[in-house]
């Protein structure tokens, strides 16, 4: 099952492309909606709300005041975190229990407003930020809802920034246009990348990808997407992890690279390299099968290799064990290209010159480079 966290400041048009996702044959949980489920009239989560904070939290009619809980939490963090404590486990519960009825190959979409704020990221497969600009989502907030204009923009303020949530996305849905422009851009994404990913991780195979090494301009979004690939594989891996980290030529600014995210997770030995490797699968990622030699294959060393689902992002995942140097040459490399700007030009224009010579596999490109990059591992040892 894909798991997709979905958020977007109020206004967006986050709403739209929920319906639309569902239309389209994903499983949508809102969030807010549980919210209301777990304390609606008649449950559990009203009557220990009731408990907790007196009858004077209850409507007439027995449900629950909204406003006059707001009042309460609002004013007063620990009283929010009371409430928190009540309503969370219902909502995950709940949650699971939705989750649970998802066939394989099919895709969870995890609607949450405050997604970036709580710092859930890590939590998906893919978080889709669908984004309006300030002033557009305060005139829809004002024409469509109702809201008076100061409290319109009070709310937008509010939220999570335009930066904040673009770090946070795997996929950026720009809605400045009509809602046909967003639901046709939701139809593209999801056959050219979420149903295929969806397919990939039931099927535990990796995404295609080319033979030959592509190299393109340095992007200024590579440094984001390791951080998010990083907290991902880190939440999976967790204490077997000695470290995650985003290596290769994305993670040097001003590098062109194939546009492929390369992470490294250190681990005790090789037995629990291929537990993390198979685990990752949570995180996106696929095991490759076979023997994958760390470095000189005559030093002994072995590591497990995990590689992406998805089809929008290629990522190679190299798990390796604390007694490979590989590990150490791999970010002692990196730090020394980030801080060697006469090193990243060597090197961009040798990836250059071996891109464009013959070649069957990606594998015969890498291998052409290996001199190159013994050389520099002496220089930045030096």
């Amino acid at each position: 099952m894909l798991r997709i966290g979905l958020t977007g400041g109020t206004g967006s048009g986050k709403s739209t492309v929920a319906a639309r996702l569902s239309e389209l044959g994903a499983v949508v949980v809102d969030a807010d909606l549980l919210a209301r489920e777990v304390v609606a009239p008649g449950t559990p989560g009203l009557a220990d709300v009731a408990r907790e904070f007196g009858d004077g939290v209850l409507a007439a009619d027995g449900s629950l005041d909204r406003a006059a809980m707001a009042r309460i939490v609002f004013a007063d963090d620990e009283r929010r975190r009371a409430l928190e404590l009540i309503t969370h486990p219902l909502i995950a519960a709940r949650t699971r229990e939705l989750a649970a009825a998802v066939p394989s190959g099919g895709v969870l979409v995890h609607d949450v407003p405050l997604l970036v704020e709580k710092g859930m990221g890590a939590n998906y497969h893919l978080v889709v930020v669908v984004h309006a600009d300030a002033g557009e989502r305060v005139r829809r907030l004002v024409a469509g809802r109702g809201m008076d204009t100061d409290d319109a923009r009070a709310r937008v303020r509010a939220q999570a920034s335009d930066d904040e949530r673009r770090a946070a996305a795997d996929v950026w849905l720009d809605n400045a246009g009509s809602s046909e422009d967003l639901r046709t851009a939701m139809d593209g994404l999801w056959s050219s990348r979420l149903a295929p990913f969806a397919l990939n991780l039931a099927a535990g195979r990796t995404a295609a990808r080319s033979t030959q090494a592509v190299l393109v301009d340095p992007s200024p979004e590579w440094g984001a997407a390791g951080q998010r690939l990083v907290a991902r594989v880190a939440r999976v891996a967790g204490e077997r992890a000695r470290g995650v980290e985003h290596i290769g030529s994305t993670s040097v600014p001003g590098l062109l690279a194939k546009n492929c995210i390369d992470l490294q997770v250190v681990v005790a030995d090789l037995a629990t390299a291929g537990q993390v490797a198979d685990d990752l699968r949570s995180a996106g990622l696929v095991r490759r099968d076979g023997r994958w030699w760390d470095g000189d294959p005559d030093a002994g060393h072995d590591k497990a290799l995990a590689q992406n689902a998805d089809p929008g992002q290629m990522v190679n995942c190299h798990v390796r064990t604390t007694d490979s140097p590989a590990w150490r040459d791999a970010l002692l490399l990196r730090d020394w290209l980030r801080v060697t700007p006469s090193g990243v030009e060597e090197y961009a224009a040798l990836k250059t010159r071996l891109a464009a010579q013959p070649h069957e596999t990606i594998d015969e490109y890498a291998d052409r480079k290996t001199p190159w990059m013994l050389a520099a591992l002496v220089r930045a040892t030096e």
